[in-house]
């Protein structure tokens, strides 16, 4: 079952053509995972403090279908499509109302704090396999 985070669009995330300018769809995305692991019970804060691992993201695939506007009410749809033992890929759209905006393929890298891949926690990998099952 997705994940779903919604939020406005506000004047700051448009440009001079009054649209959703193309790199805050990356912002938005972004919420949407951080929102998905928080609710999952994942926390990030922890993780690195108690672990020393982090998530950075390897590598976005997105397409731009059609523009978000000023005020609009968008929601950032997050499932989890595949996991590895130190990364794990999440697909991502951006609807407004029933319109595709945008969509993603965002692999999500696990690493320690001097930029090495690690193996993800079985714990959190039984967190995020459990919440894709709901």
């Amino acid at each position: 079952m997705p994940h779903l985070h919604q939020l406005r669009v506000y004047y700051e995330d448009t440009d001079m053509a009054g649209i959703v300018y193309y790199a805050n769809y990356l912002k938005f995305i972004e919420r949407g995972r951080s929102e998905w692991v928080r609710e999952i019970g994942v926390d990030q804060n922890a993780l690195k403090e108690q672990h020393g691992l982090v998530f950075a993201v390897r590598r976005v695939e997105a397409d731009y279908l059609s523009p978000g506007r000023m005020d609009d009410i968008l929601i950032v749809e997050t499932r989890l499509s595949e996991i590895g033992g130190a990364r794990f890929v999440m697909d991502q759209k951006v609807l407004c109302d029933s319109r595709v905006l945008f969509t993603a393929r965002v692999t999500v890298a696990v690493m320690n704090l001097e930029g090495r891949p690690q193996r993800l926690p079985a714990d959190i990998r039984a967190l995020m396999t459990s919440a894709e099952k709901d």
